[in-house]
């Protein structure tokens, strides 16, 4: 096996184990509101803190990997999951009988859980921050398989996250030993990584200087994809993070497995970027395809918003809407880091994380909205008005795709 290949599978499993605690942390969502009495909103804004740390995490990673090398940013994302961990399973539950917390910072234990999915988050972002631009740099003339070949361990992760938490709840055992099962795979790709030796990335090979790498930022067609990527990923994520209560609020009667729609949905993504991604991206331009997911992820919301839990076919018809949402958001997140680099190879590794601390930026935001809503009204209600976000790409997507027509079809860049 060659050095790249087994870069390559470090990356996939560093992406698993980041999914995976998107997976967890939403399955322990719930246990975690009622330990530390938290509202719908409160959870939210601490679990959003992930993605303020993911964000950090990725942004300062497109800004020092060149400076301090691939190799140490990922060993630091190590370092940062079981520190994060750590701090979460210290937080002190507030007593019997106590008052609930009118803020987040008002008592201790939620304070440490939310600078403790903070640096979780930062250790995902740093995870990102250094794989997407690995792979792009091993693989510089395959960019788009192999993206959607790495970024098809992230359902892997949901699957491997779901599936064990909910064992574990099977078992009886409580949210913290389902949180820190995480730490297991991130011993397992540090062990892998530390005797790797890294490349430097595709830009500092064709020695393209940081000034070039910062002009390409200001280009308006990146600040456009910029832009849309806020929209794919609140479409994809967010709900994805609130997904095993929504479908518990939905169809009650499967609130104690509402988890494994997670993972059926995480399943049909998998099985699609590994085995399908390819096919289908060589065939057909990305806007294309990013027209038609946006298509099928509004339908899935529409079917769910719009669902009789107390019809005779209600888990028929979710399970037809859990299946249009999971294969209609499958290629937002590869494919937009795919037309990054394709597009903007001069941009480097700083394009590229600025594409990816914009999706997680906008999925810290639209979580704790979602759940705002989820307050004020219901769970349907809120996906009803959430689904305006893949309608608004069907209308941005079709039009480029259009537009590219016209032009004479898409066609990446390359570095010479």
């Amino acid at each position: 096996m060659t050095s790249s290949h087994r870069l390559f599978i470090a990356s996939c499993l560093s992406i698993m184990t980041t999914s995976m605690m998107f997976s967890i942390r939403a399955d322990v969502l719930q246990p975690v509101a009622d330990a530390y009495h938290l509202s719908n909103a409160m959870i939210g804004m601490t679990m959003s803190s992930a993605f303020w740390g993911f964000t950090l995490g990725i942004i300062a990673s497109g800004l020092i990997v060149d400076l301090v090398g691939m190799k140490r940013l990922h060993v630091f994302s190590a370092a940062a999951y079981l520190a994060g961990i750590a701090l979460i399973l210290w937080a002190p539950a507030p007593a019997v009988g106590a008052a609930s917390p009118v803020h987040v910072f008002d008592a201790p234990g939620p304070t440490l859980l939310y600078f403790g999915f903070l640096v979780t988050g930062i250790a995902q972002g740093a995870v990102e921050g250094v794989t997407n631009p690995l792979v792009a740099t091993l693989f510089r003339h395959d960019k788009r398989r192999m993206l959607h070949k790495l970024h098809a361990w992230w359902p892997c992760g949901l699957i491997v996250g779901g599936l064990t938490a909910w064992t574990l709840a099977r078992l009886g055992l409580g949210w913290q030993v389902r949180l820190a099962s995480v730490a297991l795979p991130v011993l397992a790709y540090l062990y892998l990584i530390l005797p790797l030796r890294y490349p430097a990335s595709e830009r500092v090979h064709a020695q393209i200087s940081g000034m070039q790498m910062l002009r390409e930022a200001r280009r308006p067609a990146f600040i456009l994809l910029f832009a849309v990527m806020w929209l794919t990923a609140a479409t994809e994520l967010a709900p994805d993070q609130w997904f095993a209560k929504i479908m518990a609020d939905i169809l009650p009667a499967l609130s104690h497995g509402s988890i494994l729609f997670l993972v059926y949905t995480a399943g049909l993504m998998f099985v699609l970027r590994q085995y399908a991604a390819g096919w289908l991206l060589h065939r057909l331009s990305p806007f294309s395809v990013l027209t038609c997911s946006a298509a099928l992820a509004l339908a899935g919301l529409m079917t769910l918003a719009l669902l009789d839990p107390n019809s005779l076919q209600a888990g028929a018809i979710a399970l037809l809407g859990a299946t249009l949402f999971g294969v209609g958001k499958t290629f937002f997140w590869p494919t937009m880091l795919a037309l990054t680099s394709e597009q903007f190879p001069r941009g480097g590794a700083l394009l590229l994380n600025l594409v990816g601390g914009a999706g997680m930026l906008s999925v810290m935001v639209a979580m704790p909205v979602l759940g705002r809503i989820m307050d004020r009204s219901d769970t349907q209600q809120a996906l009803l008005q959430f689904s305006v976000l893949p309608a608004l790409l069907i209308l941005i997507f079709g039009a480029v795709w259009a537009w590219q027509r016209r032009g004479g079809g898409y066609a990446p860049q390359t570095l010479q």
